[in-house]
């Protein structure tokens, strides 16, 4: 680990104006993300600014009905609370799917959306990485490629965003608020929180340089059966291979969203009205534009099957093929 300098902030301005005296800082909470990227010199930041003083750490009601979440509130926190798993029982879901007990515990909440790819190709620093080091090339691409993105990709990236919780704030419309190193505040929708690799595949986000996630805000609940499905290779610890999060109304209607087929998470508002026509149509429509190899194709039928046992089970009838 490369030495850095260290620094505790006491407000949300504060630390925002000091991410933007000192070139190549970063924010640290949890650091269950940061902390294993610097130990492997993939993250070299030259100063830290500790951001778990500034009480940010609570969920409340706002005046239209939703719930205003901290960007300090710890992930067991967030499945725990009941409101969350009455109104937003698939966001409860998700954050139970991701990780483990003990990291649930340390990660924050606007960690969990700024965590990085889990690409084998970022983490092995003797690869070719854009995402790593711009420019470098990208040894994912005509290699073992299983894990990695089937839409949304460019000939510069194909991995994939590893976020559970994600998914369910992107189904949800969740928007997030910020601080700018200026003091100026700012609410982002989520769906353009995040960015397509493109060209610029390590500019993740569009948030700007020292601007600081200080919460995420839940609009009114939706209401329906609530879903999160993560389909991996083991059942505990290990990142989506294919999760469909979805929220059916009794009439059939709804929204889905997907993990682990793209950079981000993967939503098309379209593809939801093909909802009571089955998982078939609403797959053709969401993922429209796949590119896949032969190491990942198997993941257009799995999002498939999956949305066909969650809309099966939302109609109460047994699935069957």
């Amino acid at each position: 680990m490369k030495a850095f300098t260290y620094q505790r902030v006491s407000t949300p301005a504060e630390a925002a104006a000091a991410a933007s005296r000192q070139p190549n800082t970063r924010f640290i909470a949890g650091g269950t993300n940061l902390l294993d990227l610097m130990k492997l010199e993939i993250e070299t930041p030259a100063h830290l600014v500790d951001v778990n003083g500034l009480g940010l750490d609570k969920i409340e009601p706002t005046p239209e009905g939703g719930l205003r979440v901290g960007a300090l509130v710890r992930n067991t926190d967030l499945a725990s609370d009941a409101r969350v798993r009455r109104d937003y029982a698939v966001l409860s879901r998700a954050l139970l799917a991701g990780a483990s007990g003990q990291l649930r515990n340390k990660a924050t909440t606007a960690g969990n959306l700024l965590q990085r790819t889990r690409c084998p190709y970022f983490y092995d620093t003797n690869q070719a990485c854009n995402k790593r080091k711009p420019g470098s090339g990208c040894s994912a691409i005509g290699g073992y490629s299983r894990q990695l993105a089937i839409v949304g990709q460019s000939e510069m990236c194909i991995a994939t965003h590893p976020s559970d919780m994600a998914v369910a704030m992107q189904l949800l419309d969740a928007q997030i608020e910020t601080v700018a190193p200026n003091g100026a505040k700012r609410v982002i929708p989520i769906a353009d929180f995040y960015r397509l690799p493109g060209n610029t595949p390590h500019i993740e986000t569009n948030l700007q340089p020292g601007e600081l996630i200080t919460a995420v805000t839940l609009p009114k609940p939706l209401g329906g059966k609530h879903y999160y499905r993560k389909v991996r290779d083991r059942a505990s610890y290990a990142f989506a291979l294919v999760s469909v999060a979805a929220v059916v109304q009794p009439d059939g209607s709804g929204r889905v969203a997907l993990g682990g087929v793209a950079h981000r998470p993967w939503r098309v508002p379209a593809a939801e009205q093909a909802m009571p026509q089955g998982g078939k149509a609403v797959t053709a429509r969401l993922l429209a534009d796949a590119r896949t190899t032969n190491d990942n194709a198997f993941k257009v039928p799995l999002v498939q099957r999956t949305l066909d046992a969650i809309l099966a089970d939302a109609r109460g009838a047994k699935r069957t093929g």
